[in-house]
């Protein structure tokens, strides 16, 4: 599977972003898709999760700012992201887990889109 993530750029604290992330050459199923990302010196984290049936995990970092949103049918995963601050800096990835069979199931992440939030 691979994971093509775009949207990431400079932005002023206080505006907004929306990230997309498109899965492709999948055998089976797509099921949990979300979003994590690495701040400067710091390990990396999940920002947000989205199942196939819609169900949703946010960072408490990021409630009420961030929305995660998926298309099914064609494997792609967004975040919009509103409301952004400094400590939003971070290259953010995209990850999904594709399920082959209940023994077969695997984890894919993207390459990385840099969010810098700054004037």
């Amino acid at each position: 599977v691979q994971l093509e993530e775009s949207g990431g750029a400079l932005v002023q604290p206080g505006g907004s972003l929306r990230l997309s992330c498109a899965a492709s050459g999948s055998r089976g199923s797509i099921n949990t898709m979300g979003w994590y990302r690495q701040r400067p010196g710091r390990q990396r984290e999940l920002v947000a999760t989205i199942t196939r049936g819609g169900s949703t995990n946010y960072a408490d970092s990021v409630k009420g700012r961030f929305t995660i949103s998926r298309d099914n049918a064609q494997n792609t995963v967004a975040l919009q992201m509103n409301g952004l601050k400094a400590e939003d800096t971070a290259v953010y990835y995209c990850k999904c887990t594709e399920w082959l069979s209940i023994t077969r199931v695997y984890d894919y992440w993207g390459q990385g889109t840099q969010v810098t939030v700054s004037t």
